[in-house]
C-alpha cells in the first residue's frame, strides 16, 4: 500500500474523529479558564429538568478535567476509527444513535440533582455496536472486529453497573443499549438489501 492510498482509506476518513477530539480538549481548557461560576459543566444532563433536554447533544463533548478528557479519548479514536473505516455514515447514525438512546436513559434514570458530563456513554455506544456487530451479521470481518474489540476493551462491560461513585453507568449502560440497537437495526437493513450506507457505493 503506498503512502496516497494510507491517506485516502485510513488517514483522512478519520479527520472528523480528530476534529471532535480537538472540541473536547478545547472545551475543557476554556472550561479550566473560565470562573467556577461560568463553569461550561452546568450545561451537562440534569435528570428530569426538562430545561437540560438540549444538553443531550452538547455533554458529550464536556468533561471534568483533563484526566476525564485523556480516559475517553484513546476509545473514542480508536473505537471510533474502526466505525469509520466501514463507513462514514455509519460513524455518523452511530454516533448521533446512542448520543439520543444514552442521554434520554440519563435523563430518565439518573439521580436526582446530579448533573452528566462526558463522551464515555458514546464510548459505550461505539464498544457496544462493534461487539454486537459480529454477532448480528455473522460475516468473518465482524466477528473477528468483535473479538479483538473484546480482547481489548472487554473490561468496559462493568462500567454498564452502578458502584463507583461519580460514574455516570447510566450513561454507559444506555449507551452501550444504544450502539447494540443501531448494529442489530444496520445489521437487519443489510440482510434485507436496504442497507443505508451509501457512501460504501463505488461506481466504476
Amino acid at each position: 500500500m503506498n503512502r496516497e492510498s494510507l491517506l485516502s482509506n485510513y488517514i483522512r476518513p478519520l479527520f472528523p474523529i480528530f476534529i471532535l477530539l480537538a472540541i473536547f480538549w478545547g472545551l475543557e481548557l476554556i472550561d479550566m479558564a473560565l470562573p467556577n461560576a461560568w463553569s461550561l459543566d452546568s450545561y451537562g444532563i440534569k435528570p428530569r429538568d426538562a430545561s437540560s433536554l438540549p444538553n443531550i447533544f452538547l455533554s458529550p463533548v464536556l468533561h471534568g478535567g483533563f484526566a476525564h478528557v485523556a480516559a475517553n479519548s484513546v476509545p473514542f479514536l480508536v473505537l471510533g476509527a474502526l466505525i469509520m473505516w466501514r463507513s462514514k455514515l455509519e460513524f455518523w447514525l452511530v454516533t448521533l444513535w446512542v448520543t439520543i438512546i444514552a442521554g434520554i436513559g440519563i435523563w430518565l434514570t439518573g439521580a436526582s440533582n446530579s448533573v452528566h458530563i462526558g463522551a464515555s456513554g458514546v464510548v459505550f455506544g461505539f464498544f457496544g455496536f462493534l461487539l454486537l456487530l459480529g454477532w448480528f451479521e455473522r460475516s468473518p470481518v465482524s466477528i473477528a472486529r468483535a473479538l479483538i474489540i473484546a480482547f481489548l476493551y472487554g473490561g468496559l462491560i462493568w462500567g454498564v453497573l452502578p458502584g463507583q461513585e461519580g460514574i455516570s453507568w447510566q450513561g454507559h449502560l444506555f449507551g452501550f443499549i444504544g450502539g447494540a440497537l443501531c448494529a442489530s437495526w444496520l445489521a437487519r437493513r443489510e440482510r434485507l438489501g436496504k442497507s443505508p450506507i451509501q457512501d460504501r457505493i463505488r461506481l466504476g
